[in-house]
């Protein structure tokens, strides 16, 4: 049972997980430690701050991870990464062929246009969630997201973003 449990959270998570995984983090920890209780609010923080050292995205890292600590055997991890991955895959290719068809359709723009403030919202959220007494995240953090949001606004260029950010990270923190 527990099995079908993994599959299917993780099925809605791959389904419904827009934006990246940053953006999926507030699903993950809904469903992985608010609804099943597979894991504590830390681990998922753990999770988070191992899958930016190793390669593959976070709802992926956290499927695995989760699926063996669930489970207790590889099968768990291989049903709860095969089951996140199958969503996203298929959407792809079926967005794909669709967008090709439809790009210059003023419709689709206009999806796509409030697609992008959406996609900022999550991430914004999955940050909200970090931020409490115990964590990383404090004013500085803000203020440098808020930065970048608005440098985002103006269509600042990322690449410079990320490294002003680290480096604004550097002699704020250091």
């Amino acid at each position: 049972m527990i099995y079908l449990q993994l599959f299917l959270t993780y099925l809605k998570i791959g389904f419904f997980g827009f934006g990246g995984g940053y953006a999926m983090l507030s699903l993950i920890q809904n469903e992985i430690v608010v609804k099943h209780s597979w894991i504590t609010a830390t681990q998922l923080q753990d999770i988070v701050a191992v899958s930016q050292m190793t390669p593959g995205p976070i709802a992926i890292n956290s499927a695995t991870y989760v699926g063996y600590s669930v489970t207790g055997d590889v099968w768990g991890s291989i049903i709860a990464t095969f089951a996140v991955s199958l969503p996203p895959l298929t959407l792809m290719m079926m967005i794909a062929h669709f967008y090709m068809k439809l790009y210059s359709n003023q419709f689709v723009k206009g999806i796509v246009s409030w697609l992008k403030p959406m996609t900022v919202g999550l991430i914004g959220s999955a940050a909200l969630m970090f931020a409490n007494g115990q964590t990383f995240i404090d004013w500085k953090s803000f203020v440098i997201f808020g930065v970048c949001a608005v440098a985002t606004w103006f269509r600042f260029n990322t690449i410079y973003l990320i490294i002003l950010s680290a480096i604004a990270g550097i002699f704020l923190y250091l």
